[in-house]
């Protein structure tokens, strides 16, 4: 997936063979995962369809599946995403969001026996977090400023949710509106929260595209909050409501 994997575990003592297993089996399910839809990889079913190597009915069948989710995803988001717009089919934005939760399910019987008290599964700065039932424990995510570095634009804190981010920061123009082909201009951030990392991940760079001054469409989506950064605005909503509009006091 050209990024970083990690796993984070939260436990009284340490404990190892059921748990070991679990962790073993989500990183076996990412690996699957980057090696069907890779585009890093030109042996991937991702690549061998956009090189014409590969039909649709011939590859994995996990491509069918996430391929539709993204035709809903560009019809909901007015063409803002859409995983088609270069002429082939690169789900970039959403297969990321959509491995991590199946990898995460991993972890779904050690959390119940309470074996571990919490789970995260972080893949390039996007969050799983898990908390068994019972558990005390609330994931404290903070969100860095896109254009101060070691400053924090905002803190998340969540029980069981998902957490994405998306934007300029870390990785420059590599943001495309697939409605016009541009790269985007200028700093911008979007983070997102909900209760899978699919959404999350797909809805935070929907976000982003549209930019801070076109988020009617985040009215529709199936979050719970986001915050948007740009040009040293913030806007804020939740559950689909703006719930503040502010002026960054670190702008210049």
């Amino acid at each position: 997936m050209g990024t970083v994997a990690s796993i984070t575990l939260i436990a009284a003592v340490r404990r190892d063979g059921d748990v070991g297993e679990a962790v073993a089996a989500c990183i076996e399910r990412l690996r699957d995962d980057e090696r069907v839809f890779s585009t890093y990889r030109d042996d991937s079913d991702v690549s061998r369809l956009r090189d014409g190597l590969l039909a649709l009915d011939e590859a994995d069948p996990r491509v069918a599946e996430v391929a539709a989710r993204c035709r809903e995803l560009r019809a909901r988001s007015g063409g803002r995403f859409d995983a088609d717009w270069r002429g082939w089919f690169d789900p970039t934005g959403y297969v990321k969001g959509w491995s991590v939760d199946a990898a995460a399910t991993a972890f779904d019987g050690v959390l119940a026996a309470g074996a571990i008290e919490a789970v995260g599964v972080n893949v390039g700065g996007d969050m799983r977090l898990r908390t068994a039932a019972g558990s005390d424990h609330v994931w404290r995510v903070g969100v860095a400023h896109p254009t101060r570095a070691g400053t924090l634009l905002a803190t998340v804190e969540v029980v069981d949710a998902a957490v994405a981010t998306s934007g300029t920061a870390e990785r420059g123009a590599h943001l495309i509106d697939p409605r016009t082909g541009a790269a985007l201009t200028g700093p911008v951030s979007a983070t997102v929260v909900a209760s899978d990392l699919a959404t999350a991940d797909a809805w935070a760079t929907i976000a982003a595209v549209a930019g801070i001054d076109d988020l009617d469409v985040v009215g529709s989506a199936p979050v719970a909050s986001g915050i948007v950064w740009q040009h040293g605005r913030t806007r804020r909503f939740a559950g689909g409501v703006e719930v503040s509009a502010f002026h960054d006091a670190l702008a210049g």
